[in-house]
């Protein structure tokens, strides 16, 4: 039973692709990540398949249980307000059917939006366009049938799989993106894509809200600001995995100077002023106000 909340948090989700202000998403992995995001101003939070498997010990792509997935899902929607999309990467599961009962139960966690992938990440290979396209009508059905409408963020994986030249990659995309749309995805998502004529091209020849990654860990130089996306007329931004590995580098970076120099910079640097640091733990654990 979906739930006249969970209706509401879907709808005003999928009004944030179609507003002009940008859809920005910081994304997240556990319920305190997501407090905190939530606390600092963003109207909606998007998960991380990458920051939910690293939490949890694990690789990317698939190498947790569905069942350890769901049980952080659960606890981040319980925490926030806002509504929740997450990152299901290619279905958590091999076949359509498979893939329809993994998104039920996600559908059953309180989400109002996932993204899903045209690619195994292991391989990488691009997934069969048409065997894709009946896995996002497939999931529009379910959408449908439950009565409420679920965003789907559907990621074409052109740029990252391909050997071939910019302009085929450009144009395979623009394909799929297109195909995706027409079989019920809401929204597409390329990555990784840097070039700002590129980013143009995709937004003039896809007939859908365009999803770009802004992660800084990907390519040369610094992506584009999110003014200059808002201005081409991208409708939502995310970061990806990047927050997470930022976190994680810190660790690092904390960890090897305590053990082989015995200080504290990193440390220092980070929670100065302590007001702030105690501020943004306040945040995390819903004591902002």
């Amino acid at each position: 039973m979906i739930s006249s909340v969970q209706k509401e948090k879907a709808e005003m989700f999928l009004k944030f692709h179609h507003d002009k202000e940008i859809l920005i998403l910081l994304n997240s992995w556990d319920p305190g990540s997501s407090k905190l995001i939530a606390a600092c101003g963003y109207k909606a939070i998007a998960t991380t398949s990458m920051g939910i498997a690293a939490s949890l010990g694990h690789r990317d792509c698939e190498d947790i249980q569905l069942s350890e997935v769901l049980q952080i899902v659960t606890g981040i929607v319980n925490a926030v307000q806002t509504p929740v999309t997450v990152d299901f990467e290619a279905g958590y599961g091999q076949t359509v059917d498979e893939i329809v009962g993994s998104v039920t139960k996600l559908i059953a966690t309180g989400i109002v939006g996932i993204n899903i992938e045209d690619s195994i990440e292991l391989s990488p290979a691009l997934i069969d366009e048409v065997e894709f396209c009946e896995r996002i009508a497939a999931i529009r059905a379910l959408s449908n049938s439950l009565g409420f409408h679920l965003v789907i963020n559907a990621r074409t994986d052109s740029f990252y799989t391909s050997q071939s030249s910019p302009q085929k990659k450009l144009s395979e995309s623009i394909r799929r993106g297109n195909k995706y749309k027409e079989a019920g995805a809401d929204c597409i998502f390329v990555q990784p894509v840097w070039d700002i004529e590129t980013i143009r091209t995709l937004v003039n020849e896809i007939n859908a809200p365009i999803n770009i990654l802004s992660n800084p860990t990907i390519g040369t130089g610094l992506p584009p600001s999110v003014r200059e996306l808002q201005d081409l007329g991208v409708a939502r931004l995310s970061l990806g995995s990047s927050l997470m590995k930022a976190t994680l580098t810190l660790i690092k970076k904390i960890a090897d100077e305590l053990l082989q120099r015995g200080t504290y910079t990193a440390l220092s640097g980070t929670m100065t002023p302590p007001a702030e640091a105690a501020l943004a733990y306040k945040m995390a654990i819903g004591l902002n106000k």
